[in-house]
């Protein structure tokens, strides 16, 4: 991985046989980055994404392997538990351009992988809700605004 920073902004550039999640996390632990947003594009020939069943409140993983575009790569960074928490969805396309997507597992680039990181100045959280399943941003009450 490569990266330069331009005050609040990170441009980053995955190599070939790197794995986003992985990659993403590390960068964010060294360089401190509590709280962001995550935009990219490349290529992968291996990738595992998941869509949330909200019946039975469980995700559903699909591997998908061979060259792959990725066509959107776009999520968030909080924290959990004093973590690095990623929340990142992906859409790929293979050779007949038909179109793959959802929540981002894992992706292993075969070629490289481009993302933008911007920045944000503070801490967002997250709690697990047990009523709908998923681990949802946690704000500081006293900060909350919201519209009736």
């Amino acid at each position: 991985m490569k990266y330069k920073k331009f005050v609040d902004k990170y441009v980053v550039r995955l190599e070939r046989g790197e794995e986003v999640i992985n990659s993403l996390t590390n960068l964010c632990k060294e360089n401190e980055i509590k709280l962001g947003r995550v935009t990219g594009i490349g290529a992968t020939n291996k990738v595992t994404i998941g869509l949330f069943n909200t019946e039975s409140k469980e995700y559903h993983s699909k591997d998908l392997t061979g060259d792959m575009e990725i066509t959107n790569l776009s999520g968030n960074i909080t924290s959990m538990d004093e973590e690095v928490y990623l929340h990142l969805h992906i859409t790929v396309c293979d050779k007949n351009n038909k179109a793959y997507g959802g929540h981002l597992n894992s992706a292993v680039i075969s070629a490289t992988c481009e993302m933008i990181i911007d920045v944000i100045d503070g801490n967002v959280g997250r709690r697990h809700d047990e009523e709908i399943g998923l681990n949802l941003f946690k704000f500081n009450e006293d900060s909350i605004e919201s519209i009736h």
